[in-house]
């Protein structure tokens, strides 16, 4: 697989076989990292056919076909261990994919490793701390400050509301949030008010159809407001999607002062 390393009793190489190689090709004190390590802790797919990220200590000298090698000093807090292989800790991994991801897809990656408690805003701001200059941190210092914080999105509709939101000033939502037995795409809780992206593939079957159905009118039945909107609604009539949502706010807000 790489110079002195062999795969032996397999003709594919089995699940972790290529990060493990590669760890074994650079030495003792070589790390998993960046999208390798992004990976391994479930932040972020990566195909199994491209290239290995490793960090290694400053100084050393190695090179190999099919890795990416960094050079870098990490200390003990930034170093774990998962499924037998030496990788960086979820905050340390995060501050490494800053420089190589957009912000939206940073912001996925964040909201994730803290929904799943693997990288919290303290611990991110501690790796902002001890890394200034580096690049990707300012990217990072910025989603850490987006408002309303970093927001857990399935997919582009749901990232696209999102940003009409807080475009518009339209803040205190919670992204993918549970209320009355069911997940919402965004909910303003102290309104009643919940948004609902309908798109055509999750959404174009009979029984899909019904359940989406049921699901608004048992939320209605609890006194939530639901706003249906549609990809093609978000592209072509982004003011009028505002619009319609602020006016439900208000006059929900208004029934609860009344």
């Amino acid at each position: 697989m790489h110079r002195g390393i062999y795969l032996v009793g397999h003709s594919v190489p089995p699940p972790l076989a290529v990060e493990q190689a590669a760890l074994l090709a650079c030495g003792d004190r070589a790390v998993l990292s960046h999208r390798s390590g992004a990976n391994l802790w479930n932040l972020l797919p990566y195909p199994a056919s491209a290239p290995v990220w490793i960090t290694i200590p400053p100084g050393r000298t190695v090179e190999r076909p099919g890795i990416r090698i960094r050079r870098t000093a990490l200390e003990a807090r930034d170093i774990r261990n998962r499924h037998g292989l030496r990788l960086t800790s979820p905050p340390r991994t995060i501050l490494d994919l800053s420089p190589l991801l957009d912000e939206e897809d940073l912001e996925s990656v964040v909201a994730e490793a803290a929904y799943r408690r693997l990288a919290s805003e303290a611990e991110l701001a501690a790796q902002l701390k001890g890394n200034e200059g580096r690049r990707g941190v300012a990217k990072l210092r910025r989603v850490l400050a987006l408002p309303g914080g970093p927001q857990r999105t399935r997919s582009h509709g749901e990232r696209a509301m999102l940003r009409l939101a807080r475009t518009a000033c339209i803040l205190g939502y919670e992204a993918n949030a549970r209320i009355h037995g069911y997940e919402v795409d965004l909910l303003w809780r102290s309104a009643g008010v919940a948004v609902e992206i309908d798109g055509w593939d999750g959404h174009s079957s009979r029984i899909a159809f019904e359940r989406d159905r049921l699901k608004a009118a048992k939320l209605s039945s609890h006194g939530i407001t639901v706003i249906p909107i549609t990809g093609r609604q978000l592209r072509d009539d982004p003011g009028g999607v505002i619009e319609r949502l602020k006016r439900a706010i208000a006059q929900r807000e208004l029934t609860l002062i009344e």
